[in-house]
């Protein structure tokens, strides 16, 4: 590789990079930035973190419960779904396995705001038009995450040997103890990125949940949303900030587990 070409290289792997994370850094620095303008520094201050985490922002507050409740909650149980779905579609015949893969492919390609549509009309067809709220928007959210999860832990279930899970059976293991020791365990990494996925999926959603959510209840993208057309507080980017940098330490943690599993 020529001196050009690597220079060429790196001025590209910097271009990419200024463009994903200079906007993240801008909010970072306005976080702590004392007045309302956005391009303008007119001080040094805490006071928008003050205002979160004392709570004094009662609707933000509220939003990013809701926020991360439905996350954490649509992890877990989209999670354990798309792991059993992955078995399941594991030890399916090829033919079956490839209509299954195509159906679980489907939702990933869909617009979301097709997603979210159908959903709404799914829930008012059910329940009728006042009934979304909280539980529609979390049905919403398992239903989108997890696709992800299987796709995630179906690649590891393909890397495993075929025959240890017969041969547990045949050592004496009932099909709940081989899967809970042979089986989880292969495909623990796939699991842990899925739920990973999931939960970076759901807690930065905003189009299908506004569409399932109805009028009873928000999370933060909708109430960031609805904030913009008037002015956005800067206690809107010590939230941001705050989850950006939770989310980024809970990341730098997976990975490292993941690297010392592999090694």
């Amino acid at each position: 590789m020529t001196k050009t070409s690597r220079l060429f290289k790196w001025i590209y792997l910097i271009i990419i990079l200024l463009f994903l994370y200079l906007p993240i850094a801008v909010m970072m620095i306005q976080s702590f930035n004392s007045g309302l303008s956005i391009s303008k520094w007119e001080g040094f201050t805490f006071r928008w973190y003050e205002n979160l985490f004392s709570g004094k922002e009662k609707s933000i507050v509220s939003a990013l419960q809701v926020t991360l409740s439905v996350a954490v909650i649509a992890t877990v149980v989209s999670t354990v779904l798309g792991t059993l779905g992955a078995i399941g579609i594991y030890g399916m015949k090829k033919r079956t396995q490839s209509v299954m893969m195509t159906l679980t492919n489907l939702p990933n390609t869909m617009p979301d705001i097709v997603t979210g549509v159908s959903l709404m009309l799914l829930f008012i067809f059910v329940a009728g038009g006042g009934s979304r709220g909280y539980f529609t928007m979390l049905l919403a959210h398992i239903t989108f995450d997890t696709p992800y999860v299987i796709l995630s832990v179906l690649p590891k279930l393909k890397q495993m040997n075929s025959h240890t899970y017969e041969a547990a059976l045949d050592l004496g293991a009932t099909p709940g103890y081989a899967l809970r020791h042979v089986i989880i365990p292969e495909c623990r990494q796939g699991i842990v990125t899925g739920a990973m996925l999931a939960f970076t999926l759901s807690i930065d959603d905003f189009t299908i949940s506004y569409f399932t959510a109805g009028s009873k209840v928000q999370n933060l993208s909708m109430l960031i949303y609805s904030a913009a057309r008037r002015h956005v507080d800067g206690t809107f980017y010590a939230v941001s900030t705050a989850m950006f940098v939770v989310l980024l330490i809970l990341l730098l943690a997976v990975n490292k587990h993941t690297v010392s599993a592999d090694s």
